[in-house]
């Protein structure tokens, strides 16, 4: 029996798909939300990626022979994340305007916690922590 038919209102299908729909629009929200954190390779580990003074503020760089992006959103606060875009493993080439791109298939990710601004990347860039010590930045 129908409940939409016999009824004219909603039926138990209706509802139930739904429901299961919005839990897991909720579900990829949250994962979406949390900054994704990466263990450092051991070879990067206590490494040297950088020097401060070659980050601008609200900009970062790209180092290839590591493959990783270093940024500064605001003064003094710098981060590292995986230069592989998370669309299809290009390497992210360039920072500019607050975004680290990915010139393959133009995703955009924000310097700040390396979340996706432009698609079609649907996750963001793997996280590294990072220490300053001295004028050096070093993955911890």
């Amino acid at each position: 029996m129908n409940d939409d038919v016999t009824t004219g209102g909603i039926g138990r299908r209706a509802v139930l798909c739904g429901a299961g729909a919005l839990g897991a629009a909720a579900v990829t929200a949250g994962c979406a939300s949390q900054p994704r954190r990466a263990r450092p390779a051991a070879d990067l580990r206590g490494k040297e990626i950088a020097k401060t003074a070659d980050i601008p503020v609200g900009g970062g760089k790209v180092y290839a022979d590591t493959k990783l992006v270093v940024t500064q959103p605001a003064q003094g606060q710098f981060k590292a994340f995986s230069a592989n875009c998370t669309h299809s493993g290009c390497l992210c080439n360039r920072v500019n305007n607050g975004v680290i791109e990915c010139p393959c298939h133009g995703s955009h990710f924000r310097v700040a916690d390396g979340s996706v601004a432009q698609g079609p990347a649907s996750r963001g860039l793997l996280e590294y922590s990072v220490q300053v010590r001295g004028d050096g930045i070093v993955v911890v």
